[in-house]
């Protein structure tokens, strides 16, 4: 089940949108506003209900994507920009934190399988 159908109603809104603008900047004010919930008692909410952070899970959502691209064979700066990070060195950060590993090594272990 993912997080948007297994939130409540006030979040459904929010996830969908970080869904959807995951590569442009999303601040905790727009998601809260979509919400109709103050800044802090949206993220509140979001963590018990996703249990997540709103900024880790729209890190997570990068990630996932620029997995995708990765394994497409786009070059990971070219990713990096695509998925809404700042450049390559922020992504790799973030996606050694979901993933344990760096991008290289993603791409190594994917071809490993091939």
């Amino acid at each position: 089940m993912s997080a948007i159908e297994s939130s409540s109603v006030a979040l459904r809104d929010a996830l969908t949108y970080i869904e959807t603008n995951f590569d442009k900047a999303v601040s905790l004010a727009q998601l809260a506003e979509l919400s109709a919930l103050s800044v802090s008692r949206f993220a509140t909410v979001f963590r018990q209900q996703v249990g997540l952070s709103p900024y880790r899970y729209l890190c997570g959502v990068r990630v996932r994507r620029a997995q995708t691209l990765l394994l497409a064979g786009m070059p990971g700066a070219v990713v990096a920009t695509e998925v809404g990070f700042f450049d390559q060195s922020h992504l790799a950060r973030h996606f050694k934190r979901f993933c344990g590993m760096t991008p290289s090594v993603f791409l190594q272990n994917a071809n490993m399988v091939k």
